[in-house]
């Protein structure tokens, strides 16, 4: 649970103890409660007890790896994951991704850097704005139409609730990371416009880019898996799409069923 103080808790699950170090002075001077674990097994208990807002798990750990860590997080929490690594190779990054993780920090890593990523993730997670302009005021609604849209915008059988922060497909809830929620909305948001792969990337991690940073292809492929996590928790084939259409060369768009 929230702490009455501060900005939230955060559980860092990393066994090198420098590395530990640096991470909870880092996010403490942030304004966030830390409570540090050295294993994985540790970590998971500490989640379970804490309800962190953010959730950072190293790779390698001594008992069960990250990757499984954040497997078994995602069974019951919503906790921003980031994960970091000695690792840089992008199979490892994929894994991450596809294993629940929303973002994934390579060591060595700078304090700011770090702490950048973490502000950035949960603005997205806190509240959304989409970065397009609205589309012309459409005519009138039929009489078996409401005039007020509800909280919730319907495409075919799925329904975005960008207020809520929820999916539901055919009325059922659709489990989804902040991260992936964060993609879908932007692309709900963009009212059928194509969003380059690179649009996409700063809009949903735009600290990163700040510093003078530029949109590499490893952002592209960070941003490609995530789709893939949605298309499949919507059951969305990439071959036959109904509602994520990828265009060729540049990016996604977001079409009803």
């Amino acid at each position: 649970m929230e702490e009455p103080w501060g900005r939230g808790i955060v559980v860092v699950v990393e066994d090198d103890e420098d590395v530990r170090a640096l991470i909870e002075v880092t996010l403490q001077q942030a304004g966030f409660t830390v409570h540090t674990a050295t294993t994985g097994a540790q970590g998971v208990a500490l989640v379970r007890i804490h309800e962190p807002v953010v959730t950072t798990v190293d790779v390698s750990l001594p008992d069960i790896d990250g990757f499984e860590v954040v497997r078994r997080l995602r069974t019951f929490s919503d906790t921003v994951v980031v994960m970091l690594t000695g690792r840089a190779d992008e199979p490892d990054t994929l894994m991450g991704l596809e294993a629940g993780a929303d973002e994934y920090v390579t060591k060595p890593f700078r304090p700011r850097e770090l702490r950048a990523r973490v502000e950035a993730l949960l603005r997205h997670a806190g509240r959304y704005a989409a970065p397009f302009p609205a589309p012309a005021p459409a005519p009138a609604p039929a009489p078996e139409q409401p005039a007020e849209s509800a909280p919730g915008a319907t495409a075919g059988c799925l329904e975005v609730d960008i207020a809520r922060r929820t999916v539901r497909l055919g009325g059922e809830l659709v489990q989804l990371t902040r991260t992936e929620f964060d993609l879908l909305a932007v692309l709900h948001g963009a009212h059928g416009r194509t969003v380059a792969k690179g649009d996409l990337a700063a809009m949903l991690w735009p600290d990163q880019h700040r510093y003078g940073g530029r949109v590499t292809e490893a952002d592209h492929r960070t941003v490609e898996v995530h789709v893939a996590n949605v298309r499949r928790k919507l059951g969305d084939s990439p071959r036959s799409p109904r509602f994520i259409h990828t265009v060729r060369g540049l990016g996604y768009r977001f079409a009803a069923a």
